[in-house]
């Protein structure tokens, strides 16, 4: 795949099957499947377990209660080529789970941060301050 993503999952590790594609594109449409339905087990797969767990974590309307990744595919007008978009997008996909997210460590702000942060504000009220009616008493 000549592309910047790892390559997580390969042809053989997702079911797929060729279907009619939607949408316009005259009677190629109607007469060819050039459409494809990845479907990719996670709990079946041979992924780390943290992984599996980051991955079904998600929120993603792609993935079933069950835990299968469907994605289907039908950018292209030939069915190699959406086979290869949607495990693209399929790496893509466990590309975004397969680093642990760092942990948050806590840090307080320096004194000096506090000062400057202040002094800004002082700046911004006198800005405001100063935009009000000329009273001249």
């Amino acid at each position: 795949m000549g592309s910047q993503t790892p390559e997580y999952v390969t042809e053989a590790d997702v079911s797929w099957h060729a279907m009619r594609a939607q949408g316009s594109g005259g009677q190629n449409v109607n007469k060819v499947s050039s459409a494809v339905h990845l479907r990719f087990d996670v709990p079946a797969s041979s992924l780390p377990e943290a992984v599996k767990e980051r991955l079904l974590a998600l929120n993603d309307q792609r993935i079933t209660t069950e835990g299968v990744v469907v994605i289907k595919a039908q950018s292209y007008r030939t069915q190699e080529q959406n086979l290869q978009d949607g495990l693209l997008r399929l790496n893509q996909l466990l590309a975004s789970v397969w680093q642990a997210p760092k942990k948050r460590r806590a840090t307080r702000p320096t004194l000096a941060a506090k000062k400057r942060r202040l002094e800004g504000k002082t700046r911004r009220a006198d800005v405001k301050r100063n935009r009000g009616k000329i009273r001249l008493d």
